[in-house]
């Protein structure tokens, strides 16, 4: 793609109403579908990595990345939303964020570099000097395709960017098993870390065929600075209450707690990661079209919100009855405290897939700063949340994280949606019924726990797969069967259905609309239509 044309104006164009939706449509089914191919090599990543590696090396590479990431992030959260969000951009105000961001992420590598031995006294362990100047690479290779990266996302591009995601993570993992094969150890994931960002930058700049300008004095760049200091402002908020689990534990346990504990939490984001992360430059891309027409664009967040209860719900309930022998599974031998850990933070995995939503509010219709803002109430909540669980160790840091969303989730929506009215009762209204569903399936299935667990008693690989199968089957039969009472139909379901054709690719589109039908959908009529009777008017009070 080349952004600009020959007068410096942004060229490629997206559509506006019904064709915006499918573009967006489209773009998030490119999105979840390299999502799930990512999943995939990040289960065989972790399956080869986690026998070839202790839970020690990987709690001294996060002791690290704890904080790498915080910086590596500068300029991806912020400038990517400001590109994405406002309404006209030029060749000349790109290339002036260009230079900023690059020069930023300089002086971050040669900052972060120095300060491993800093890192190294507070850990307590000399280790994490030497990686710390492995991983500061991380912060420069990310900083040269952060704008590059944004275009195409601006483009809504999202097909190729996920091709892109695809690559690079695929050559970071052959990186890290081929160094871990050959007896280095840590350095293993530190070489995975600097692959990551080096091959997502390379395959940034094959793709969007851009040079940018020497900088020079733009009217808008000031303002779209202080837009991407405020998003970044609420990502490094939002990060340190994130993060201050992993340096607690780091810090109070040692290295092998924090392995332990930190894979239990990567099974907990994973939903997160796969779902709601990257579907939100695509919504906010087409939300933020949308932001003069409340009605229109209540309409469409609505519809998203109403799916992601549905399959985080439902998702959320199998993995707390089953994620015990997910990670018996996947990492193997030795991880049976890991285990343990994430049935703690099971029943927080649904209710934070919504939670994370609410940004997209305070994205799409630029209040960046209101978005900052509720970062900080964010942070006292969860840190106060982690203080009081530290006593009960990594369980109770994952007790302190299902707490906070459930404690968050709805005023975080009643304070996005203030300034366009937008209540939080809607939401309410779209997601209860797939909260208590999955309540009411997982209670059933717990009450069956002993039966259930009695049919495949086995112990080892053979018995933890079985257990997921029967365990997740039951659960999904009551969900669903749940689910339909409450709606009294299949209606949920076929709104996914309606849904996966338009996530095709163009070539699978028209026969998966065919299976669609046939299966007793409605053809082609519009994704998610939600009837009025289940969503209050929110225009007024």
């Amino acid at each position: 793609m080349r952004p600009f044309d020959a007068s410096g104006g942004f060229s490629p164009a997206s559509g506006e109403g019904g064709e915006l939706w499918h573009l967006a449509v489209r773009g998030a089914g490119a999105t979840v579908f390299a999502q799930g191919l990512l999943l995939a090599v990040h289960i065989v990543s972790t399956v080869i990595l986690a026998r070839l590696l202790t839970p020690a090396d990987f709690g001294v590479v996060t002791m690290v990345t704890t904080f790498s990431l915080l910086i590596l992030n500068f300029g991806l959260n912020g400038f990517t939303e400001a590109v994405v969000q406002i309404e006209e951009i030029n060749n000349a105000l790109a290339s002036n964020l260009f230079w900023i961001n690059l020069g930023a992420g300089v002086l971050f590598t040669i900052g972060f570099a120095a300060a491993g031995t800093l890192l190294a006294r507070f850990y307590e362990n000399p280790l994490v000097a030497p990686i710390s100047i492995g991983i500061s690479l991380t912060i420069f290779f990310n900083s040269v395709s952060v704008l590059h990266l944004a275009l195409l996302k601006r483009a809504m591009r999202f097909p190729v960017l996920a091709i892109n995601d695809i690559v690079a993570r695929s050559f970071s993992v052959l990186v890290s098993v081929v160094f871990a094969l050959t007896g280095w150890g840590f350095w293993a994931l530190v070489a995975g870390a600097v692959a990551l960002p080096f091959a997502t930058s390379t395959g940034a700049l094959v793709l969007c065929r851009w040079m940018p300008n020497l900088p020079r004095r733009v009217p808008g760049t000031r303002s779209m600075v202080r837009f991407a200091i405020n998003v970044y402002g609420h990502f490094s908020v939002n990060y340190f209450a994130r993060n201050l689990d992993n340096v607690l534990v780091g810090w109070r346990f040692g290295a092998q707690p924090l392995g332990f504990y930190k894979k239990a939490y990567d099974l907990f984001v994973l939903p997160t990661s796969q779902l709601v992360s990257p579907l939100t430059v695509v919504a906010v891309s087409a939300l933020s079209r949308l932001k003069d027409d409340a009605a229109q664009y209540q309409r469409y967040l609505l519809r998203s919100l109403a799916v992601i209860a549905f399959v985080g719900m439902g998702l959320g309930g199998a993995l707390t009855l089953v994620g015990k022998d997910v990670i018996r599974l996947v990492l193997g031998p030795g991880w049976e405290e890991s285990g343990r850990i994430f049935m703690y933070f099971g029943p927080g995995i649904g209710i934070m897939l919504l939670y994370y939503t609410h940004g997209w509010i305070h994205l799409s219709i630029g209040t960046a700063n209101r978005w900052f803002r509720w970062g900080i109430v964010e942070f006292v909540v969860t840190a106060f949340l982690f203080l009081v669980g530290l006593r009960w160790g990594p369980i109770g840091m994952a007790l302190a994280w299902t707490s906070s969303f459930w404690i968050l989730a709805i005023p975080s929506f009643w304070y996005a949606g203030k300034p366009i009215n937008f209540k939080a009762t809607a939401v309410i209204a779209v997601v209860w019924k797939y909260v208590l569903a999955s309540t009411l399936a997982g209670l059933a299935c717990a009450w069956l726990h002993s039966s259930l667990i009695s049919v495949v008693a086995s112990k080892g690989i053979e018995g933890a797969f079985m257990r997921m199968v029967v365990v997740s089957s039951v659960f999904a039969v009551l969900y669903i069967g749940v689910v339909a009472t409450f709606f009294r139909g299949f209606e949920p379901i076929h709104q996914v259905a309606r849904l996966l054709p338009d996530m095709l690719p163009a070539g699978w589109r028209s026969k998966a609309s065919r299976v669609v039908s046939m299966a007793g959908g409605k053809g082609m009529e519009p994704v998610l239509s939600i009837s009025k009777g289940e969503i209050p008017e929110t225009g007024g009070e």
